[in-house]
């Protein structure tokens, strides 16, 4: 299966794609200057470096202080979250950070805020943390991974998330599908069988979803595949809930298995024996792997489409225009389809462990 199925991060412009408002633009321009000017209004004085670190969806830059101390921009795209949504992320990280979870949550800065306005842009800074993928095949790693998940999702389970919305097969699958039928970045030679196996592989979902209709839904990072964790000697830090939504536990446990149905076995048993350390979780929620992951497979598509319009993507994501990014896409929603009706993953636990 080609490694573009199922991205790790979360063409030429065509009649669908959306007219651009004046602050869509100015963040299309977004310059260095603008950018040590925007953080050196809430304050901070800067050496005038900047590095620009690897991200799509938002605009994120190393900077560095007089004092030599190194800062993370984070500049958020417009009209994707509102200020109160962005708000419930902040919110959730400092939670964590207080509960001593190393997660890397936005600096409050001298006028109380987290979320910084400068000219049509909104940003935010953080510590800057170095690091590496951790290595799944550590079984160290995976126990280590598995206790902070679960000490994240006791925190996530004490409320939801009131504005940002939830994961499910709605918003990962139907719209973004209808999204993607409405478009022309399909191929037309390849759109019936695209659209036709993506609508089997959500009737499907959906048939899974229902049935687990009784899943605990909590706040979780939603995007946490090895990318959004930083390894140390001192073990890992957890950066960028950016994605964070309702959802079950499992969403944040699945991106980390990866491999054959032998080795997502293993590793998910290595991983929940840390994870059952700190919180119990229901087996049942197994069931919703594969869904799960044919839901991003098709939101993944949807999300290069809507964003076509900007540059960057039509210089990173290239090969979103051939006709062999969706041959794929359909040859992997087949077999994704096939995994939903026999999951690799066959581990059962006794109960709800």
């Amino acid at each position: 299966m080609s490694n573009r199925l199922i991205p790790e991060h979360s063409n030429s412009v065509d009649s669908s794609s959306p007219i651009l408002d004046p602050s869509e633009q100015d963040y299309y321009k977004l310059t260095p200057d603008a950018v040590l000017d925007a953080i050196e209004s809430v304050g901070i004085e800067l050496d005038g470096s900047l590095l620009t670190l690897n991200s799509y969806e938002n605009r994120v830059y190393r900077v560095i202080d007089v004092d030599g101390n190194k800062l993370v921009a984070k500049f958020y795209r417009p009209n994707r979250w509102s200020d109160t949504e962005i708000a419930e992320e902040h919110d959730f990280s400092q939670q964590l950070s207080d509960a001593e979870i190393p997660v890397v949550a936005p600096l409050i800065l001298n006028n109380g805020k987290s979320l910084q306005r400068w000219e049509n842009y909104r940003f935010s800074l953080f510590e800057c943390h170095g690091g590496r993928a951790p290595e799944l095949d550590d079984e160290s790693h995976l126990v280590w991974l598995g206790r902070y998940m679960a000490r994240i999702h006791n925190i996530g389970a004490l409320t939801l998330f009131e504005h940002r919305p939830e994961i499910n097969f709605t918003t990962f699958g139907t719209e973004p599908l209808e999204f993607l039928c409405q478009g022309s970045h399909i191929p037309s030679a390849l759109r019936l069988a695209y659209e036709t196996i993506a609508t089997h592989v959500l009737e499907a979902s959906e048939a899974i979803f229902k049935e687990r209709s009784d899943t605990q839904l909590i706040r979780t990072h939603c995007d946490c595949h090895p990318g959004n964790i930083l390894w140390t000697d001192d073990g890992p830090h957890i950066v960028d809930l950016d994605d964070s939504r309702n959802g079950p536990a499992i969403q944040d446990l699945w991106m980390l298995l990866g491999g054959d149905a032998e080795t997502m076995n293993d590793r998910l048993e290595i991983l929940l024996e840390g994870y059952q350390e700190f919180r119990d979780f229901d087996s049942r929620e197994l069931q919703l792997i594969e869904p799960l992951r044919s839901l991003r497979m098709i939101n993944y598509s949807a999300w290069l489409s809507r964003r076509w319009s900007d540059p960057s993507f039509q210089h990173h994501f290239p090969w979103f225009a051939e006709h062999r990014y969706w041959e794929n896409q359909i040859l992997g929603l087949k077999e994704q389809l096939s995994a939903i009706n026999d999951p690799p993953v066959k581990i059962m636990l006794s109960g709800n462990c």
